[in-house]
Parts: C-alpha cells; structure tokens; sequence
C-alpha cells in the first residue's frame, strides 16, 4: 500500500483528455466515486493547483496523487457537522411517518469494508421527540442514485417491507445503457446468485440452477441515431443485488454506462465526452401509503452530473410518463396506480 504523495507527467497522447478520464486509466483499481472525491476535496493537482474533474490535461504537465487511503481492520461511522442538513436538502417527502430521500452517487446506504460514512448512520441525526430514528426499508447501491425509503417508526418500517417484498409497488428505474437493445420492450429473465466470473470479483452470476429467480422487464423511451446508447427504464419485478445491472449486460447485451463491475464500454464515454459514474437512477415509486391508505407517486429528478449525459446524448431528462402504465403483472395486487 502506497502512503506516500505521487507525481505523475501527462503523456503526449493524453494531450487535451479529461482528468478524471485520465485519472481512470491510472488508477484502475480506484473506484470513480473515490476518483471524484479526491478531485472534489482539492487532493489531486495539476502544476500545483486544484482541478475539476472536466478539466483538459495538457502534454507534459505534473499530475499530483494523494497518498492511498489506509485500511483498518475496523471501520466506525464518524459523524460529521452538516449531516441533518444534508438529509434535509435530498429529502422528498417526509410525512412524519415516511421519510424518502433522493440518494446521490457515491454515497453508501449502509457501513462496510472501508465505509465510515452512509445514510444508515446520518438517519441518527433525524431522531424524533419521541427518541425514534428512521430506518432503512430497502437499500440502493453505492453507485446507484434515486429514491431510497425509510420508516419513521418500527411499525412503518415493517408495514412498508412487506409492500416491498410481496410487490405491491411500483418501483421504476431510469438507465443508459450502451449499445442500444434491439428490441424496444421487454422481459429479462435470469436466476442470480453470488459468485466469480472472469475478472469479476464479489459479482452476482446468472445460474438458472442454483440461483435466485429474477425478473426485470423494461422499455426503451429514447435512442441516439445510431443505436449507440439508449434512455431505458426497468421495473424490476424482483429485488436482487445488481439485478438490473446484470440481466442488461449479461442476458440484453447492453451494459449501464459506467458500470466498471459489469464491462460497460469505455468507447461510448470517450465518444459523447461523459462522466464515468454509473448511470443508474431510481427514478420512481409508486404505492399505497400503509398509514392513510393515499396513492404515493414520487419522483427523484436527475442530479446535475446525470442530466448532463441526458442532455449530451439528446434524450428528455424531464420525461414523466409511465411506461409501464399498461401492464398489470399477476403478481401485482389490484392497486391502480
């Protein structure tokens, strides 16, 4: 493990690409949300000064690196000033009994390996009068933003589980994925479990034997004129670990952008001048409140770094429509959305 400041020179063929691209290539094993962190706290420099992650390199200048981050064997939580605040300004609906937040990329839902820091331990910060934190219903990857739900109460906690798990929800996810699927609607299906594929590590596997079964169905609202990306939006009918990740790289054939784990193309980053996050956003949800017993439809818009792809690839980042308005799975108990 390296702890000590590294000095990199820009190459002659890197003349003119982003820094955060650069920075990609150099630091394979660094997760890009750690890439942009380092870029955002000032830690990385270019000729002894700060620079943003769109930053164009120029042949021959000095790239300044951190040292490597050092692991312990035991992570805690550290909380830090600001941390009501925050969950403040990413909060869509907060009824006293419901608390739903917009998740921004990057951010853990709950501690790990070399976590300290996640929404699980900010909802401290949110304890009501009566002594009571939020609680996780579900969770959402590291790396995928979007609505993410918690309960005020152990009651609702439970209450909106079970919705959860016998799907009496709609939960709609936005993706870009690259290339384009041939078809434009569709059903995946794939049986998931934990395992090692190639240079996969710490992955899911589709295993139709021994796996869990999964099921994501999906629709393409936009693609660019040649079929390079597409605006797809999914509604898993099951909640698996990367399941939408998974069944559109492995079994549709079409990877999310910037989804490292699961060979995303780098090219159509490159080609559309992009960000490397992954481009996976929970966008909606809708279901009946346990309490009241009203009709839910919430939305989380896109976060600036998402619209910006929307926008560069010519696709509606404001599109509201239902795509899946037409389809009452069996499975689904006879709520109108």
């Amino acid at each position: 493990m390296n702890h000590e400041i590294t000095h990199l020179k820009v190459e002659d063929d890197a003349d003119g690409q982003r820094l955060d691209r650069w920075l990609k290539k150099k630091l394979p094993k660094t997760p890009y949300a750690l890439i942009q962190k380092m870029l955002r706290t000032g830690q990385v420099r270019v000729d002894g000064k700060r620079a943003k992650a769109e930053t164009r390199l120029e042949s021959g200048q000095d790239v300044r690196l951190p040292p490597a981050e050092k692991k312990t064997e035991k992570l805690t939580f550290r909380a830090q000033k600001g941390d009501k605040e925050f969950l403040e300004s990413i909060t869509l609906f907060d009824d006293g009994k419901l608390l739903i937040l917009n998740k921004p990329f990057g951010l853990a839902v709950q501690g790990g390996p070399n976590i300290t820091r996640h929404i699980d331990g900010m909802l401290a910060e949110l304890i009501n009068l009566k002594g009571v934190q939020p609680r996780l219903v579900h969770r959402l990857d590291r790396d995928t933003s979007g609505i993410l739900v918690c309960g005020r109460s152990l009651a609702m906690t439970r209450d909106m589980g079970d919705i959860f798990v016998n799907r009496d929800i709609k939960k709609i996810y936005w993706a870009i994925v690259s290339p384009a699927p041939p078809q434009d609607k569709g059903e995946i299906n794939g049986a998931l479990i934990k395992g090692t594929q190639g240079n996969r590590k710490e992955a899911m596997v589709i295993d139709n034997e021994n796996g869990k079964a999964s099921k994501t169905m999906y629709r393409v609202i936009e693609r660019t004129p040649d079929n390079d990306a597409a605006f797809i939006a999914f509604w898993p009918r099951t909640g698996r670990m990367h399941q939408i990740r998974i069944h559109t790289a492995d079994i549709l054939g079409c990877p999310i952008i910037g989804d490292e784990k699961y060979d995303c193309n780098g090219s159509i980053i490159d080609k559309y001048d992009l960000n490397g996050r992954l481009h996976l956003h929970a966008a909606r949800l809708m279901f009946r409140h346990p309490g009241t017993g009203e009709i839910m439809d919430i939305r989380a818009p896109l976060a600036d770094d998402l619209q910006d792809t929307w926008k560069k690839l010519g696709f509606n980042a404001s599109y509201d429509d239902d795509p899946f308005a037409d389809i009452i799975p069996k499975d689904l108990k006879p709520v109108k959305f």
